[in-house]
């Protein structure tokens, strides 16, 4: 079974911690492509800027003070800064080395936050220490939460250095990667976390029009997908000076958040992203309100938000806020008009996004010259009652100027490529979907192990040949798309599959810490890939590939005693390897738990695609049967050692509760008669929350001694792939309800599983009941793992797709949909405790997923269907005397039937039975 045979002694470094080294940039044309040089004015004003940074670099972080002179900043500070450092290299105010030398160290210094939460970076930072700090710049250990308009600013950011500083790319992807930003979103939205007075962490909406859609933009860059959040509604138009604006109808009064119309959320969304659509009218509609301020006041108006250089020391200047036009505020919507101040970065921004009005050309000459004399950069602005400078210094000023200048020598040609986001328009899109991110580097640092790795000779297997057309192979009709919200889960879950293939070898790890794979985690691929192929997120081609890559890798994986494959492979050099990573040349069993995955993925193959039965054939006739199937019952192969060093085999029956009955319905679908190992007889069971739930089943036929645990995953697997006979119905249902009920009694959301964890022992088993005791985690040895109980992430997608109307799978449902990391898929859980995000990831979850998403699809029928009796399989069964205990007579053992509780499959001799 894949939870035991990957056993491992290990840290998770690889993808979840990038290790860099520091790199040399090498120039990208488009960017260094200077179509407009800058006036020997525009050289003056961009000095001047790049100042500001100069001025203000920590040279032990890399970090740039958010303010002149005070050493703090957020995450969208850090991403005006990396904008500015970037425009100071193509503007030539830095040099190669300069410019390397910052990048390396902002990076280093990145890669290695304390997050808040282990989830995301803290709302702001010591920019000299890098501690997680507050407002006031005083350390908190465990920070204030986190931004999501901040994320998304820096997103932006990251995507334009990856741009046009490529070999940074696999840096900043493993700094995404570290992140857990699926818990930024929520229902289509930014989520933003806050700590409230009792140290409760509670999530909250983020954005209002204009940041919102800027942000969510950020988050689309890297394949996270917002639908709400860059969709315009909702909002309404309120006349302003004459002119209609676009404002945003969720309040101050009704929210607690303040829907403040300003200036700098278009000028970016220009200079970034391009004006299109209805942002390109709401831009010019919010310039243009400001000239008509002026045309009546005689006051220069040019608004957004400040620093300023007294108390309140940061304000909203708003064109409205709140029901009030104008008003100057804080971000609590306390008044202070007395502040109001024409804006330099908002000047600059109208200035050089609408080159040729005039109302933008008076703005930006009341500002061009509003330096300090002490060269420390540009003031923020110029207030209007006193008509004095607002003598505020300020990243955000100063690193707007230099983006802007930037945008204006490229040729007026915004920073990132329009085709690389989505448009926002009036009505939200029905179809929306994550854009698709570049797989991620396969390793960064390697993942230490006790086997010594770095000699490993990676093996290139040629796919078989081509078998067919694959554009219409597959007989399954889905009763409908994907949604577009599923089809983010789905295409997030095959992510995982695109970050961890192995391209010589054509093989997939079953965990991401770890080079290995055994046949279950080999099954949960194949079934993924037809999931994915069913549900059009991969196409034809690649599916195709893909499976003849791996069909021909089955084919060369080396057999234990010439029998049956290994318990676990090398995904690079396909020799057989211990638990821990380690070359076992005699290799080291097999599992018929795995073995029964296998063939259940491979029988499901050639069903729906019955080109490739004769390759499928091929590899399950070289291997011999005899010891695995013997008397009816399963059995599985262990190597020991006895007192003088000689390898011994032995071979004994399996009776793991669930993956038994689930690999002996497998061995069926091949005629195989394992009908002891088949779901039925009688199970001893034990009261949790007054349900009698399953332990183990009665029997006499073995006095095997194994560490036996209640899980949900094996009945889940069973119930997609052959849908809930009877017996398997009266077993699955008491373990779903156990869950339920305590859920009920204790408000612990529960989702019992096998699951990976980022610690000892690495993997662990989240019972319903175990050793006798209901709610505990157990280790692979059976030993309690404290605190390890998890709420999976497969549980609950599988459990929604079985079990659609029952509100307590809605919930488990509800709680883990946003678990996913679009470069790297969806993570294991969330810890009972503590609700922290699991940092790991597997192959059985994600495929789990597509499985459930695709059950879904398909009127939640099982997923496996019978397959054609005409294949080289049944002419050999027929043939008889194989000498490799091939079945006795050429047909499956189980039959799909339908009866009014649905479709399912059950043993041939029960139907029989119940023929009679």
């Amino acid at each position: 079974m894949r939870w035991i045979a990957l056993f491992l002694i290990g840290t998770f470094l690889q993808l979840l911690f990038y290790i860099p080294t520091p790199v040399l940039s090498q120039n990208t044309s488009s960017c260094s492509n200077i179509a407009a040089p800058l006036t020997p004015e525009e050289q003056t004003y961009a000095r001047a800027a790049w100042q500001y940074f100069v001025k203000n670099y920590q040279s032990a972080t890399g970090f740039t003070n958010s303010t002149g002179g005070y050493p703090s900043g957020t995450l969208w500070d850090m991403g005006n800064y990396l904008m500015a450092l970037n425009a100071a290299r193509w503007l030539n105010l830095t040099d190669q080395a300069d410019f390397d030398a910052r990048l390396n160290k902002f990076l280093t210094t990145l890669s290695s936050l304390k997050l808040f939460e282990d989830a995301l970076p803290n709302k702001v930072y010591n920019a000299a220490t890098a501690q997680m700090v507050d407002y006031g710049n005083n350390p908190i250990d465990r920070g204030i939460g986190w931004s999501a308009l901040d994320v998304g600013r820096i997103l932006a950011a990251f995507d334009v250095i990856r741009t046009c500083h490529p070999q940074y790319n696999d840096w900043l992807k493993g700094i995404v990667a570290k992140w857990q930003v699926g818990r930024s979103l929520k229902d289509g939205q930014l989520y933003g976390a806050t700590v409230l007075p009792d140290k409760k962490t509670l999530l909250v909406q983020e954005g209002r029009l204009g940041y919102e859609e800027y942000g969510a933009r950020g988050y689309q860059l890297w394949g996270f997908s917002a639908p709400k959040a860059i969709a315009l509604e909702p909002y309404k138009m309120v006349e302003i000076n004459g002119v209609q604006i676009p404002v945003d109808t969720r309040d101050f009064q009704s929210t607690n958040a303040n829907n403040y119309v300003v200036s700098e959320s278009y000028i970016l969304d220009g200079i970034e992203f391009g004006l299109q659509g209805e942002l390109a009218d709401f831009a010019a509609r919010v310039l243009d309100v400001q000239k008509r301020r002026y045309d009546a006041t005689g006051q220069l108006t040019a608004v957004t938000e400040d620093n300023i250089d007294q108390a309140p020391y940061f304000l909203y200047n708003t064109v409205y806020a709140n029901g009030a036009s104008w008003a100057t505020i804080t971000d609590e919507n306390k008044p202070y008009p007395q502040f109001r101040s024409l804006s330099t970065k908002a000047a600059f921004g109208w200035r050089y996004l609408f080159p040729d009005n005039a109302y933008a050309q008076k703005l930006f000459d009341a500002v061009k010259d509003l330096r300090s004399p002490n060269n420390d950069g540009y003031y923020a602005g110029i207030y209007e009652e006193s008509k004095q400078p607002n003598k505020a210094l300020t990243g955000n000023t100063n690193g707007l100027i230099l983006e802007i200048l930037y945008y204006k020598a490229r040729g007026n040609k915004p920073l990132i490529a329009s085709a690389a986001i989505s448009t926002p328009t009036k009505p939200p899109s029905n179809n929306t979907s994550a854009a698709t991110p570049t797989t991620p580097p396969n390793s960064s640092a390697p993942a230490p192990t006790p086997a010594d790795t770095s000699k490993v000779t990676e093996v290139a297997v040629a796919p078989i040949p081509p078998v067919g057309n694959p554009e219409s192979s597959s007989n399954l009709k889905l009763t409908r798309p994907l949604t577009v919200v599923e089809r983010r889960y789905a295409e997030a879950a095959w992510r995982y599959f695109q970050a961890n293939y192995h391209s010589k070898s054509g093989l997939i790890d079953d965990r991401s810490d770890f080079k290995g794979a055994t046949l279950w985690g080999l099954g949960d691929y194949l079934a993924a890939l037809h999931a994915a192929r069913s549900l059009d997120i991969i196409s034809a081609k690649e599916f195709d590939q893909r499976t003849r890559h791996l069909l021909a890798a089955l084919g060369k994986l080396p057999l234990f005693a010439g029998e049956l494959p290994n318990r676990g492979y090398d995904t690079r050099s396909l020799q057989a390897i211990d638990y821990a990573g380690n070359p076992v040349p005699q290799g080291n069993g097999w599992s018929a738990l795995d073995l029964g995955r296998m063939l259940a993925a491979l029988y499901n193959l050639k069903s729906y695609h019955p080109e490739y039965a004769t390759a499928v054939d091929q590899i399950v006739l070289d291997w011999s049967y005899l010891r695995v199937v013997r008397d009816g019952i399963l059995s599985s192969a262990t190597v020991t050692k006895d007192k003088e060093g000689r390898t011994l085999t032995r071979v004994n029956q399996e009776t793991r509760l669930g993956y038994e009955e689930y690999a002996a319905r497998a061995f069926q679908l091949w005629g195989f008669d394992v009908e002891g190992s088949a779901v039925g007889g009688e199970y001893q069971t034990a009261l949790v929350e007054g349900v009698k739930v399953p332990i183990q089943r009665q029997r006499t036929d073995t006095n095997s001694q194994v560490n036996q645990y209640t899980v949900s995953n094996p009945f889940l697997v069973y119930a997609l792939e052959f849908g809930l006979d009877p017996k398997m119905r009266s077993l699955f249902e008491p373990i779903f309800q156990a869950q339920a009920e305590r859920y009920r009694r204790t408000g612990t959301l529960t989702a019992s599983a096998t699951t990976l964890i980022d610690r000892k022992p690495y993997t662990v088993h989240s019972a319903v009941t175990a050793k006798g005791e209901p709610w505990i985690a157990v280790g692979d040895d059976g030993q309690a793992v404290p605190k390890a109980r998890m709420v999976s992430t497969a549980v609950a997608f599988a459990y929604h797709a079985l079990l659609p109307e029952n509100q307590y799978s809605q919930k488990l449902f509800q709680a883990t949909t946003d678990l996913y990391n679009p470069l790297t898929g969806f993570y294991e859980g969330f810890y009972e405790t503590t609700g922290k995000t699991a940092v790991g990831f597997t192959g059985s979850t994600n495929s789990t997923i597509l499985q459930s998403l695709l059950y879904t699809l398909i009127n939640r029928q099982p997923l496996i269907r019978p397959a054609a009796m005409k294949s080289p399989w049944w002419e050999a069964v027929a043939q008889g005397n194989s000498g490799r205990g091939l079945p006795r007579i050429p047909q499956s053992t189980a039959e799909l039937v339908t009866d009014s509780n649905g479709s399912y499959w059950i043993s041939g001799s029960e139907n029989r039975r119940v023929a009679k």
